[in-house]
């Protein structure tokens, strides 16, 4: 649930994020697990797996308050971000 919820500040209209979270919360009232994930699914939320995704660098970009040039740049600039979310 954390990393949805970090996934959906970095991109809150992220359909396939937001119908997860959805899921996880009714697997989670039944104490059913939520893992594993498949890596199809993952691509689709995780911004890890879409750093190169428009909407992803934006967000990241505007954490950052700075332009990022490459994927990797996003990539670490979004591991920063995540390392300091609460």
């Amino acid at each position: 649930q954390a990393n949805l919820r970090f996934a959906l500040t970095v991109e809150p209209g992220n359909a396939d994020a937001l119908a997860y979270r959805d899921r996880v919360v009714a697997l989670r009232a039944k104490q059913a697990p939520t893992l594993p994930s498949t890596i199809g699914l993952e691509r689709r939320i995780n911004p890890f797996l879409r750093a190169d995704e428009p909407t992803v660098r934006a967000a990241v970009e505007q954490h950052a308050q700075q332009g990022l040039e490459t994927a990797l740049d996003v990539f670490a600039a979004l591991r920063r971000w995540k390392d300091h979310f609460k």
